[in-house]
């Protein structure tokens, strides 16, 4: 009994210990914790002033800063493309001499047949010289934006020299009128016809091949009064006479004492000719009313009328009906008259004569009369078409075969406004024309070259090569490939009618407005044209127009 009482009381004590240990155990640890926290809470003044940033506002800066590197790389970039662009263009590099051994191609134009072919054209085959009484190239499809002053005229204009410094081998650029073309003997005669000449002012030149581009004139269809009465749209020359002209009527109409009948006819333009020019000038000019006009000739504004004449049922005939019907619904709310199916019988200092549906002659009272009515041959065409009177038929103009040759003379090709073809006479044709030549030539120039060396050859079997290797040099057809048509409308409206995966697209309003003018200014040839041109913009949206009169 007494050694079973001992046990239980050294369990006891044992049981007494551990439960004093394990009381010490927590008293210390809840003791460090309490320091711990009075630690943290004596800091705590500290702690709070300095908190450490949301981990959203991270996030934040983190893409801020990311942004603003990718946003600075990217100017820096290209500033710095923009700047060796430029620097290449201005600063052509040497070029190689013309060789006696190459065939001599000249280019008579310098419109868009004969510039898209200077593009492509690889002149290390060639000697090559380009002949055309302007020294530049002209982009026309902005040239009624030039006529009210939107675009300055230097704008649009790519001085010929800039494009034939930078090929491969030197191109003679003479600035002459091409007066006649001899296919017999092969040669050009040529005239300066400028202000200011030298001693020599013609000169015949020979050619082996020859690109026919001088373009086409404007068809006035024999009515009197104008040439001498009428402002074409054509040339930049046009456009300049153009603005100034209307800022003349303008300012004549402001003259003091002046009637309200005659300040009326001053104020009324007439523009002829319903097809994309004289959509554009129209549209171009209700702009200048709108926008610049109404601010600075506020009395004289509300007179100022544009009316559209156009002989056929309706204008833009080369537009879906639905792009037709929304111009002129455009043109009705800008006031701008359209008047269809009447034709011009005579146009006078002070008036034009309408004949219009009703068959009925009406003189009406004008400020001025832009033309934009057509084209025709040129006289040197003319006299070379005559040349040919059993191949050259056709008397709008030059007759070509499937690889652009002209009909009855194997060296002589001819592109652009001077031909007759199912094409229609606009810049997209005469581009893709000069465009296919330029490889059209490529492959002359190889076969040149193999013929030469079959004419030297020592063997026969490589006589025998040489001959099928000539033999593979085929010349493909040219094929017009349609991309669609644009037409600037005014009120910043332009319609589209373009071929998309085999179907015709229509688009109208400001949305292909932003599409036009990406276009223009992606067709443009240099970036020297499309910083200018879109810099002009900039200045008319900022300041507006000129209305400052030479």
């Amino acid at each position: 009994m007494q050694a079973a009482r001992h046990v239980r009381l050294i369990s006891t004590s044992r049981t007494l210990v551990r439960s004093h240990v394990y009381a010490q155990k927590h008293f210390l640890t809840a003791s460090n914790s309490r320091a711990q926290s009075g630690s943290v809470a004596s800091t705590g003044t500290t702690v709070s002033q300095t908190p450490p940033p949301p981990p959203s506002q991270g996030r934040w800066r983190y893409f801020l800063q990311t942004l603003g590197r990718m946003t600075l790389v990217t100017v820096i970039g290209a500033s710095a493309t923009f700047y060796y662009i430029a620097h290449k263009e201005k600063n052509p590099g040497p070029q190689l001499p013309f060789d006696p051994s190459k065939k001599t191609l000249v280019i008579l134009g310098s419109g868009w047949g004969a510039t898209s072919l200077l593009k492509g054209l690889d002149t290390g085959d060639y000697n090559t010289i380009v002949v055309s009484p302007k020294n530049f190239f002209l982009f026309t499809p902005l040239l009624p934006s030039v006529a009210v002053g939107t675009l300055n005229a230097r704008s649009i204009l790519q001085p010929t020299r800039y494009l034939t410094r930078h090929k491969e081998r030197q191109v003679l650029v003479i600035e002459a009128e091409a007066k006649e073309v001899d296919p017999v003997n092969k040669t050009v005669t040529l005239s300066d016809d400028s202000e200011i000449q030298g001693q020599i002012s013609s000169t015949t030149i020979p050619y082996d091949y020859l690109v026919y581009a001088v373009g086409a004139e404007t068809q006035t269809f024999g009515i009197p009064g104008v040439k001498e009465h009428a402002c074409f749209m054509k040339e930049l020359h046009d456009a300049e006479k153009m603005q100034r002209r209307f800022l003349d009527c303008v300012e004549s109409a402001a003259f003091p004492g002046q009637s309200d009948e005659e300040k009326d006819r001053l104020l009324h333009m007439v523009v002829v000719g319903g097809g994309p020019t004289g959509i554009e000038l129209s549209g171009e000019l209700r702009d200048f009313l709108e926008e610049d006009l109404k601010s600075w000739y506020p009395e004289l504004a509300s007179r100022i009328r544009i009316t559209l004449v156009e002989a056929l049922p309706n204008v833009l005939p080369s537009f879906s009906k639905e792009l037709i019907a929304y111009t002129e619904r455009t043109f009705k709310e800008s006031n701008i008259d359209i008047l269809t199916k009447t034709m011009v019988k005579k146009v006078n200092e002070q008036s034009v004569v309408l004949k219009g549906p009703d068959g009925v002659e009406r003189e009406v009272p004008c400020g001025m009369v832009v033309w934009a009515a057509g084209n025709t041959s040129r006289q040197i065409t003319r006299d070379l078409m005559a040349k040919f009177p059993e191949d050259q038929t056709n008397k709008r103009g030059i007759t070509f075969d499937d690889h652009l040759r002209m009909k009855g003379a194997r060296d002589i090709f001819a592109i652009g406004d001077c031909t007759s073809s199912s094409y229609a006479p606009t810049a997209q044709v005469a581009s893709q024309q000069g465009s296919y030549l330029a490889r059209v030539f490529k492959l002359l120039a190889k076969k040149d070259k193999l013929e030469t060396d079959l004419s030297s050859a020592k063997t026969s079997e490589e006589a025998e090569r040489l001959k099928k290797r000539i033999d593979k040099v085929k010349l493909k057809p040219f094929h017009y490939s349609h991309q669609g048509s644009l037409a600037y409308i005014g009120s910043d409206k332009a319609i589209a009618d373009l071929p998309i995966f085999g179907r015709e697209w229509t688009s109208g309003g400001v949305a292909t407005f932003m599409f036009w003018r990406s276009a223009y200014l992606s067709t443009l040839f240099s970036l020297r044209n499309r910083s200018l041109v879109a810099g002009d913009w900039l200045r008319v949206k900022l300041w507006g127009r000129d209305v400052s009169r030479e």
